[in-house]
């Protein structure tokens, strides 16, 4: 369905945020972008615009500068094209960094995210897709976990983060009383792969902190050999057990996430709604790279480490509620992920 509104997109040069800037364009939306760059690079913004073919707006801008943010609020509604709705990406998501640097984390993730709710507030903007986390489980005592899992100490800062963003929206949604307040949290599990076209793909400054892009550079002979951190985990190979799904499905679920929250609009009430976004299906470390070996014909140079502090042992999703109330379910491979992510990975050898 297109629309006209147009729909800020925080840390919109990030992995997750460049390509569903795309899918929200390619929906109709008129997409606004905004980042502060302390973990991605101006080429993604790049990226969209070719992808997209017309100039979208781009405001450098940390989600902590309250009078910045607002600035760009203002911008928008005296250009004609007021922001009608958010979806708010922008946070740090190492979950090892987080252990070693959890005031940062909570600074920056759960400080961005008051900033925002603040300046949503003033502006009067009340639709809200939220960028999540499957590790608000915490330590699951059963799996796949479902919405209606019980939310269990986080295992790292950077889990008791989103933990506290989702607190924090929960309440606001409540709170406000001058507008109906309405909000969606996407609790996604672990996004590969690229773009197909390659024009944008995961590209995390330093040494990367998540599974695939290390896997990718390792086997481009760009880092050192990967370290499976744990294989004597209570999982059928040791290693530890992930949901992974492909990028572009995981954008597709935040266009149909914002069209959920238009399309209440008519419900004039608050809500804040959860949603887990995964495929069903749990897949270990060394099962991941032996898929990536297997359908991109390279060897991934791979050492067996210790477990690392943080890592939740075995999760993955049940996502019926995003298939039943958004229309949203995953239609890649985790093959076609690895494929993907090889393909950009080679832009750069």
């Amino acid at each position: 369905m297109n629309r006209t509104e147009s729909i800020l997109v925080t840390g919109g040069a990030g992995y997750i945020g460049s390509h569903t800037a795309v899918s929200l364009e390619k929906a109709g939306f008129r997409v606004i972008l905004l980042d502060n760059l302390c973990n991605s690079d101006i080429s993604a913004i790049e990226g969209i615009r070719s992808l997209v073919d017309y100039d979208v707006p781009f405001y450098q801008v940390d989600c902590r500068d309250k009078e910045s943010l607002g600035d760009v609020f203002q911008s928008e509604l005296e250009n004609g094209t007021p922001i009608t709705g958010v979806i708010h990406f922008a946070a740090l998501k190492a979950v090892g960094e987080s252990v070693e640097k959890p005031d940062l984390y909570k600074d920056n993730n759960i400080g961005g995210t008051r900033v925002l709710l603040e300046v949503m507030k003033e502006k009067g903007v009340s639709k809200l897709v939220f960028s999540s986390s499957c590790t608000v489980y915490g330590e699951p005592e059963n799996v796949p976990v479902n919405e209606s899992s019980p939310i269990l100490p986080a295992v790292s800062p950077y889990g008791f983060t989103k933990q506290e963003c989702e607190r924090l929206i929960q309440d606001h949604t409540k709170r406000v009383t001058k507008q109906t307040f309405q909000s969606v949290l996407l609790r996604y599990f672990n996004p590969i792969g690229a773009h197909p076209s390659s024009v944008i793909g995961e590209s995390p400054k330093g040494v990367p902190n998540n599974l695939v892009p290390y896997i990718c550079k390792s086997a481009a002979g760009l880092s050192k050999p990967l370290i499976v951190f744990g294989t004597d985990y209570p999982t059928p190979d040791g290693s530890c057990v992930r949901d992974y799904l492909h990028i572009m499905d995981l954008a597709e679920a935040h266009v149909s996430a914002i069209n959920f929250l238009f399309d209440k609009s008519q419900i004039n009430r608050p809500f804040c709604r959860a949603f887990n976004l995964g495929t069903g299906v749990g897949t270990s470390v060394l099962e991941v790279i032996k898929a990536f070996e297997k359908v991109n014909g390279v060897s991934v140079p791979h050492v067996l480490g210790g477990r690392r502090s943080g890592d939740v042992v075995s999760i993955w999703s049940e996502s019926l509620r995003a298939k039943s109330e958004l229309g949203w379910y995953t239609k890649r491979s985790l093959e076609e992920s690895l494929k993907d992510a090889w393909n950009w990975q080679k832009k750069f050898i």
